[in-house]
């Protein structure tokens, strides 16, 4: 089955840059939408930035212009470059993919990683 790992997280100053990076194994397919979201405590998760099939990126409205998402198609792997990162930026974030279009709804992707941590501090 489709397995989703996240890594590179970790714990940053307000205002620095942070990597973070995603590997899908056991890949079924050859078209897929790929995305980041984040989730607060106590809070559902909430759109980061998606990537389509032919490399269409959008982002959510209040991180435009600080994050970046891309990937590489052929080995399944996926970025977010993070800067000038914020407290409310914290603190879990989850790769996630879909076979084929991106979904419209949240309940709409089918394959999510565990999460990785991101702590921002003031």
């Amino acid at each position: 089955q489709v397995q989703i790992e996240e890594f590179e997280g970790g714990s940053v100053e307000a205002g620095s840059s942070l990597n973070l990076s995603c590997i899908v194994s056991r890949y079924p397919w050859m078209s897929s939408c790929m995305g980041w979201f984040r989730q607060a405590s106590g809070k559902e998760r909430d759109q980061v930035a998606l990537i389509d099939n032919d490399d269409n990126i959008s982002y959510g409205d209040s991180l435009k212009g600080r994050f970046t998402i891309s990937r590489i198609k052929a080995n399944h792997t996926l970025f977010l470059q993070m800067n000038n990162l914020k407290v409310d930026d914290s603190p879990m974030f989850y790769c996630e993919s879909q076979r084929g279009n991106c979904p419209l709804r949240l309940s709409g992707w089918d394959y999510w990683g565990k999460g990785i941590l991101v702590i921002v501090s003031s």
